[in-house]
């Protein structure tokens, strides 16, 4: 008799699910938070200096950079020509005490908790013309503020609902989803409170995640941190605040990224002509940080995308990693999920070097696909789909 099949259980992410996520840009007040905004996004949030000039969250979408785009749109040469987006949102500056409600409290914390990743913009430059909200220019101590009264918000969250899960109890002691989910929530509260670990540092199960995604956690959500130099300091890639900056996440959030950028130079830059942008940089010696941090705060929310090409349209369609065709097909429209036949999948390599569709298939590189496939990154994908009796539709 052969040996039974092993199915591999597919890993559940932290986070919730879907397509259209979003990263906030948090951090203390006058960081620079606002002023890295507008130029991600070449957006007017406005950005003076003073505390709590942002108070209603700003929402704004940046294209993703891509070179596989950028080769597919000249290759091709189509009508139009989409890329993938990220959402960003500017939250108002948290200060110390917000889990107790100083400052802009509560509400700040709940704008983090409707975002997906962080943004964590530290302060790593000195100006005597902008007001530190806590006097000495100190990006370490300013870490652990942030660190803290998130961490402090969970305790305090998740300590209610364990008494929600209690009372439940009291009233169905026989309720076995009920004592999973409190005993989650008690390991997540014991992480955060007595730990004083991030909820995103464990290596939960599928059951822990899909308890822990119900109750979205702020400590769950993955940060990108982003120094914030002064321009000499960024084209010099000098900064005495770096290597403290690095120890500390190592310590505390091991694996996290840090990008150092200068929030007044992309500033600068955001308003200037590609051609302007390109002499400018040439002139300094430097390169702009911002496709790292894109591409970057798009990874953290577990996100990818495929291309669809033709000669009205190149796009690329967002999707979350380890999305199988069906789902992927969905995101164009609900009917080709629906209806969905099989997906024509042409790697993107294989387009690049050979050059045209009729090459790849006729190098036997044109891969028909069922709707176990996982998409991956950069797939070029024709959907087959049929969702009543007349012959089968191509997209």
């Amino acid at each position: 008799m052969p040996p039974k099949k092993v199915v591999k259980e597919e890993k559940i992410i932290l986070g919730r699910p879907g397509n259209n996520l979003k990263i906030g840009v948090v951090g203390l007040p006058n960081v620079g938070k606002s002023t890295f905004f507008n130029a991600i996004t070449n957006s007017a949030a406005p950005a003076e200096n003073f505390p709590f000039c942002t108070i209603d969250p700003e929402e704004s979408r940046v294209a993703v950079p891509d070179e596989r785009l950028n080769w597919m749109t000249s290759n091709m040469k189509p009508n139009v020509t989409v890329p993938a987006y990220l959402t960003v949102i500017d939250i108002a500056g948290l200060v110390k005490g917000a889990a107790g409600g100083a400052g802009l409290g509560n509400a700040f914390l709940s704008h983090v908790r409707a975002v997906d990743a962080i943004f964590h913009v530290c302060r790593a430059f000195s100006d005597a013309d902008v007001v530190h909200v806590e006097g000495e220019l100190d990006p370490i101590r300013d870490l652990e503020i942030i660190h803290e009264e998130l961490r402090l918000k969970d305790q305090e969250f998740l300590s209610k609902h364990i008494e929600l899960c209690k009372k439940a109890l009291r009233s169905s002691s026989n309720d076995k989803a009920k004592k999973e989910e409190l005993e989650i929530t008690e390991k997540a509260y014991k992480l955060v409170s007595e730990d004083k670990m991030d909820i995103r540092k464990v290596n939960w199960t599928n059951k822990e995640v899909e308890t822990i995604n119900t109750l979205q956690p702020l400590t769950a959500k993955p940060v990108i941190y982003l120094a914030n130099c002064s321009e000499t300091d960024y084209i010099r890639k000098k900064n005495k605040w770096l290597a403290k900056i690095k120890a500390w996440i190592d310590q505390n959030n091991p694996g996290d990224l840090l990008i150092p950028f200068s929030a007044t130079l992309e500033l600068e830059l955001s308003t200037m002509t590609p051609e302007e942008k390109e002499a400018k940089l040439k002139e300094l010696g430097t390169v702009t940080a911002f496709p790292k941090i894109i591409i970057s705060g798009y990874s953290a929310l577990h996100l990818c995308y495929y291309f669809t090409y033709g000669p009205k349209e190149v796009r690329a369609w967002t999707i979350r990693k380890g999305s199988k065709a069906p789902q992927a097909a969905g995101v164009i429209h609900s009917d080709f999920e629906r209806g969905f036949i099989m997906a024509e999948v042409m790697k993107y390599s294989d387009l690049h070097e050979l050059g045209s569709e009729a090459a790849v298939k006729a190098a036997g590189k044109y891969l028909q696909k069922g709707k176990d496939y996982v998409v991956e990154d950069g797939d070029v994908i024709f959907f087959k789909f049929n969702v009543s009796n007349n012959p089968p539709k191509k997209k």
